[in-house]
């Protein structure tokens, strides 16, 4: 759906759906959407937890609407446009979702970044202000984070290493996998993980670069039947508010929402991710999926082949318009490293 036809939509839907709470001056409402069904830990475990606080916190005057995938506003492409739009007033999105919009913070979707959500997360969130300010100048960052290591699911086809993925059409959740699953001689096919759904039952596409946590949140785990666990990408996330939204709220509304997200959120997304995707798997293997180990010495032996396809891809980032990709990629690294220990 193009910009106008969404914007245009989104905008009837919201003026209906809040029209019942115009009058109530002495309240606000927040419109929050992100992509994932209602029943993804991201809302149960955080945005409704975040809601309900900031309305204790306020006395019941600051309230939050959430609108998840079965609602007008929950196209994964559309989360950050929406809410620079000020058609929706915070929303959590997918950074490589559509493609080019984070090009620095995809810097840690690079093969072999990260070794855990927390991590990750704690080091994008310690460095949006500086080396990724560029990226989130349009909006109030509420947090950035990332989920656990990742590998392949396959509809019909075992896959025991890299090799195997030759050939295969495999969905890839940004440019950075997409562009690793290009180089092992797969076919990638960036979407959003509602979108595979239909994609893996028409086979239209072989398989899909995912964690549990995703593969059953979105009901594809009836659509593979085996998991290479490579754990050799991450795929990370935003979650922005509209910032005129923001400042144009009451000093006690701001100070809430500052207090409660943010840092908060980003200590907590770790362990986390690490429940939620632990109790998707065993729900996967219940449902008949094999898993395919790696052995750590395999796995060290591919993050050594692949340093030159890093170090390529670096540099194509440079002189596409990322002129410090590498600080990036190293300052990434060294606190990778930090919150690691």
């Amino acid at each position: 759906m193009q910009f106008r036809s969404w914007r245009a939509a989104a905008l009837a839907a919201a003026a209906a759906a809040l029209a019942g709470t115009a009058g109530a001056q002495d309240k606000v409402e927040l419109k929050f959407s992100h992509y994932a069904p209602p029943t993804h830990g991201f809302q149960k475990d955080l945005l409704e937890p975040w809601a309900a606080e900031l309305e204790k916190r306020t006395g019941g005057k600051l309230t939050v609407r959430i609108f998840a995938a079965n609602s007008p506003f929950g196209n994964v492409a559309n989360q950050a446009d929406q809410v620079k739009a000020g058609v929706t007033d915070a929303a959590w999105g997918l950074n490589g979702v559509p493609r080019g919009r984070f090009p620095r913070s995809l810097i840690m979707e690079l093969p072999f970044m990260a070794s855990s959500s927390g991590a990750a997360s704690k080091t994008l969130w310690s460095m949006r202000d500086g080396l990724l300010a560029e990226e989130y100048k349009d909006f109030k960052v509420l947090a950035v984070h990332c989920h656990p290591t990742g590998g392949f699911f396959t509809r019909a086809k075992r896959v025991a290493d890299l090799e195997g993925l030759k050939g295969l059409r495999l969905r890839a959740p940004s440019l950075q996998v997409q562009n690793l699953l290009q180089h092992l001689g797969a076919v990638p096919v960036t979407m959003g993980p509602a979108q595979a759904y239909e994609a893996l039952e028409k086979g239209t596409i072989d398989g899909a670069s995912l964690i549990y946590d995703g593969l059953v949140a979105f009901r594809l785990h009836g659509l593979v039947k085996h998991y290479l666990e490579a754990k050799i990408y991450t795929a990370c996330f935003h979650v922005v508010m509209n910032p005129r939204k923001f400042e144009a709220l009451p000093a006690e509304f701001r100070k809430a929402i500052d207090e409660t997200s943010g840092q908060a959120w980003v200590d907590r997304v770790g362990p986390l991710w690490d429940k939620w995707d632990g109790a998707a798997r065993t729900a996967a293997l219940e449902k008949g999926i094999e898993e395919v180990k790696v052995p750590d010495a395999v796995r060290a032996s591919w993050e050594k082949q692949l340093k030159p396809y890093i170090d390529k891809q670096l540099a194509d980032m440079e002189g596409e318009g990322v002129k410090n990709a590498r600080a990036i990629y190293d300052e990434m690294k060294k606190r990778l490293a930090q919150y690691a220990q």
